[in-house]
């Protein structure tokens, strides 16, 4: 039986899965940053959408990054009680769309079967996507379960669009590692971030942004 169905018929959640390569400072700054942009999009609650991260070499039981932590604050997004994962097989399985920093992690991700290809991309890429597709083709999100249906069919609409919408370049659909970098460096890689998931988080929910994201530290 697919992961994504159970007994009686689909499992009424919908689980995205960020992936970078320790897990402890682009996948976590992405994954909080979902949560709050979902939470904020429908007042405070997030429905059947789970959103989780591992790392393909993750450092298992690892805090996040000191800088990635203070980044999330200047977001106003919860870093707490976060611990990096190992990304494992049971991560892919369960996981109905895997985003991924760099076409590389999207590469292992796929490479480790559970017919992964046709949900996993790059964060990047993912985005390149959504824009193209007509949110009026989509369910309306009235209802948790309605959120599901919309994001499944979001993800189905994404992958049909692929091969079709290429990148401009080879680094359009990366998102560089800022391991050990300097907090200024931190913040340019967390714009990167929340441009991507933007559009992202209102084709998932059908509610727009209300204003731009940008952190506390890069208005400063």
């Amino acid at each position: 039986m697919p992961a994504h169905e159970v007994p009686g018929g689909p499992r009424q959640v919908f689980r995205i899965l960020h992936v970078s390569t320790g897990n402890v400072c682009r996948s976590p700054i992405t994954e909080r940053l979902t949560r709050q942009a979902i939470a904020d999009r429908l007042g405070g609650y997030t429905g059947g959408l789970v959103v989780e991260s591992a790392g393909t070499w993750g450092h298992e039981g690892a805090p996040m990054e000191e800088h990635a932590a203070q980044l999330l604050a200047e977001y106003g997004a919860d870093a707490g009680g976060f611990t990096g994962r190992e990304l494992l097989d049971e991560h892919v399985i369960q996981a109905d769309l895997v985003l991924t920093a760099t076409r590389d992690h999207r590469a292992q991700v796929i490479s480790m079967g559970h017919s992964a290809g046709l949900r996993t991309f790059t964060l990047k890429e993912f985005t390149r996507l959504v824009r193209a597709i007509d949110m009026t083709t989509l369910p309306a999100a009235t209802s948790p379960e309605g959120l599901v249906e919309r994001a499944r069919a979001l993800a189905r609409a994404a992958a049909a669009l692929r091969g079709w919408l290429l990148a401009p370049n080879a680094e359009a659909d990366e998102v560089q590692d800022p391991y050990g970098a300097p907090l200024p460096y931190f913040r340019s890689i967390g714009e990167e971030i929340n441009a991507a998931l933007d559009p992202v988080v209102t084709a998932l929910t059908g509610v727009p942004s209300r204003a731009p994201w940008r952190s506390r530290g890069a208005r400063a």
